[in-house]
């Protein structure tokens, strides 16, 4: 019996003196934040209380260690001190949406237990640390919304573990290396709003379990990669504001767990493949702002579209009707195109959910649809610039909720 109480004090000693240490840097911390303007730490943070619980601190009941550090959403100001790398134990640490700047402090390389890094949205500068590496267990990896720049350090594509990175909104440059391909528990890939350039490797296609590409907003060239289509998960595919050639692989289309694609603004061209309409839970598809010359009738067959976006390509001839009984639709996007056909007199009757027609910049024609009235949920009209005739049904004063209507630069009467 002594021997077991001798070893519990023991065992609360060195709990105790190990939660002093995670004191002393919660305290270092504190000492850094200039700003905080909603009083979460500065007033919160006291020897006074039990590290744990102070706000934004989780304790492990094991081990009594602090666990959990999330001060995200705090809005504080300040920088990060290398005594953060002493809680050893920390699982978590989220600091998004403040404004902490500086560099980080190569003391974190310490916290091995890390699974997720959450540090969005802050001031951080300088290159990614490549001690970020060191932290093999790590499954979220954000630094999106920062001014870090440089390239991304090779020792990160050797953390096994990583399911989610997010580096978006940086000023990263350089190519895509190759060993990216290493990183084969990755779910999510965002790295968008940032200035790689180059062609995507073809080692990325060993991302098998990838369900988001986001690359939008880089400077990547070449053609669309057809090995795209060997991700079977994939659900979002962003690859908007760069300057992609050529057509969209026929490959793409047969990923049948596509929810949303987004090659918007972009230098595409030809025709859309048939075989787009082989995906059936597709909801969102946004092509606007490239050459695509031909309107797939195939995409009439979706009925769980939502967002049809095609507007600033050079599409002509008839819009297919299909398109206008999708009932699933939410936006219609066809503004700044060539297409000149009249539309249907009903073309609400299978849109319940309509809440944008965006056809201006055409060459439509005929009189304006005199069942627009039935387009309850519409907020946006926009119709200008084509050349409807007739008189303007009155009806439209009907749709309540309309905040824009555009339907200058017509033939239409009152």
């Amino acid at each position: 019996m002594e021997r077991i109480t001798w070893f519990f004090l023991v065992y609360c000693c060195c709990c105790v003196a190990s939660l002093s240490t995670d004191e002393s840097g919660l305290l270092a911390l504190k000492a850094r934040i200039t700003s905080d303007p909603q009083n979460m730490i500065l007033t919160n943070w006291s020897t006074t209380t039990p590290v744990c619980n102070w706000v934004g601190v989780t304790c492990a009941s094991r081990h009594l260690r602090v666990a959990v550090l999330n001060i995200s959403y705090f809005g504080l100001t300040g920088t990060i001190p290398p005594e953060l790398g002493n809680l050893t134990f920390l699982v978590e640490l989220q600091l998004t949406n403040n404004s902490f700047s500086g560099t980080l402090p190569v003391e974190l390389a310490h916290l091995h237990r890390l699974k997720l890094v959450s540090f969005g949205y802050n001031n951080f500068k300088g290159e990614i640390p490549s001690w970020f590496g060191s932290l093999s267990k790590l499954e979220t990896f954000n630094l999106f919304g920062n001014q870090f720049s440089g390239s991304i350090p090779a020792a990160v594509f050797n953390v096994s573990a990583l399911q989610v990175m997010d580096l978006s909104y940086n000023q990263l440059s350089g190519n895509i290396p190759p060993v990216l391909g290493n990183l084969s528990s990755l779910v999510e890939l965002r790295l968008r709003n940032n200035s790689f350039s180059g062609t995507l490797p073809v080692e990325l296609a060993r991302l098998r379990q990838l369900r988001l590409v986001s690359f939008g907003y880089n400077n990547f060239k070449g053609e669309i990669p057809s090995w795209f289509g060997s991700l079977p998960k994939l659900e979002t595919f962003n690859l908007h504001g760069n300057q992609f050639t050529g057509s969209i692989p026929p490959a793409i289309f047969n990923i049948s767990t596509l929810q949303v694609i987004n090659l918007r603004k972009n230098y595409l061209s030809g025709s859309t493949p048939r075989a787009i309409g082989n995906l059936t839970i597709l909801k969102e598809l946004y092509l606007s702002y490239n050459n695509f010359e031909e309107f797939p009738t195939e995409i009439g067959t979706f009925d769980q579209l939502e967002m049809l976006d095609l507007e600033f390509n050079s599409l002509k001839g008839h819009v297919p009707l299909s398109v206008f009984n999708m009932s699933s639709l939410i936006t219609l996007g066809l503004t700044g195109n060539s297409l000149n056909s009249s539309l249907p007199d009903n073309i609400c009757q299978h849109l319940p959910f309509i809440q944008g027609f965006y056809f201006s910049r055409n060459q439509f024609n005929g009189a304006l649809p005199s069942q627009l009235w039935q387009c309850q949920q519409l907020l946006v009209l926009s119709l200008s610039r084509n050349n409807f005739s007739g008189t303007i049904p009155r009806n439209i004063g009907n749709l309540t909720h309309l905040q824009l209507l555009e339907l200058g630069f017509n033939n239409c009467t009152v």
